[in-house]
């Protein structure tokens, strides 16, 4: 990334109220990674000291150091993946793709990372890439999946799981929770945002399971409505680099309490979400 893109960013954000967090989210999305030069710049042109974007960039998971593929590549080695032959699916995916865990491929295709659990124990061994879930993995399906991958979403193998779990969010800018405990959706906290389109504005609360869509809002949103998110404690918009691989509608990104970070899409109705896990070790 060029130094005339990275000013360009820290501007925008600077001129709309954005963050550190904000910024570094943009440029990683541009440049699947922050290099040490853009760490400097940006404690330049933010007047912040490199040791503070640099504490930044270590501290959230959901920011890599190193470059990262186009495509990331979860492996659970927790104990129950672990007994179910787990290992053996975590040499198979190295095979395959010529890496080791933390290394991304020549081509910039693929990243790979294992991870101590994913929640779905039941489901071991489990694989994820790019957010999605593939259960019961066997050695024989590993090629089908990566290749499925690599072709498009459209191309995955099988039906990739539909489980529910829930997440704790905050905010991207400002790192305040957007768990809203005092109104529960599919019986947990639900996630608290203010929305605006056209001239109206008002809150709007998301079920905290990943994965679930049912939603709650002040004002009636019609169905296919672009809408934009704002935190409801800092005003500032909740809007990432990258687009809706479902629909095109800006995604809007939330930062997840344990690691990573959970993107929606932006659009009403359509049901695009995305859960990067880079450097999660639970």
């Amino acid at each position: 990334m060029k130094s005339d893109d990275v000013e360009a960013i820290v501007d925008r954000h600077r001129s709309d109220g954005g963050g550190l967090i904000s910024i570094l989210e943009e440029i990683q999305s541009r440049h699947s990674y922050l290099t040490e030069e853009a760490l400097q710049l940006v404690a330049k042109k933010t007047g912040k000291s490199l040791v503070d974007v640099y504490g930044v960039a270590t501290f959230f998971r959901a920011f890599s150091l190193k470059p990262r593929g186009r495509h990331l590549v979860s492996v659970c080695l927790g104990t129950a993946c672990h007994v179910r032959n787990a290992p053996t699916i975590a040499l198979e995916v190295q095979r395959q793709l010529e890496i080791k865990p933390g290394q991304t491929t020549s081509d910039r295709e693929f990243t790979l990372e294992t991870v101590n659990c994913l929640g779905a124990c039941a489901l071991g061994p489990v694989l994820v890439i790019d957010g999605r879930y593939f259960p019961h993995v066997t050695t024989q399906k590993v090629k089908q999946i990566l290749d499925g991958a690599k072709a498009g979403p459209g191309a995955m193998p099988g039906k990739e799981d539909q489980r529910i779990f829930p997440l704790e969010v905050s905010c991207p800018r400002c790192n305040h929770s957007l768990i809203d405990q005092t109104h529960p959706i599919d019986g947990y906290p639900s996630i608290r945002v203010t929305v605006s389109f056209g001239n109206l504005y008002g809150w709007l609360r998301l079920s905290s399971l990943y994965g679930r869509a049912p939603v709650k809002y002040e004002q009636l949103i019609p169905k296919g409505e672009v809408v934009n998110f704002f935190c409801p404690h800092c005003h500032g918009e909740l809007i990432a680099a990258s687009d809706c691989f479902e629909c095109g509608a800006p995604m809007v990104p939330m930062i997840v309490r344990s690691g990573g970070v959970m993107q929606i899409c932006s659009r009403r109705g359509c049901e695009g979400h995305m859960l990067d896990l880079t450097g999660v070790n639970l």
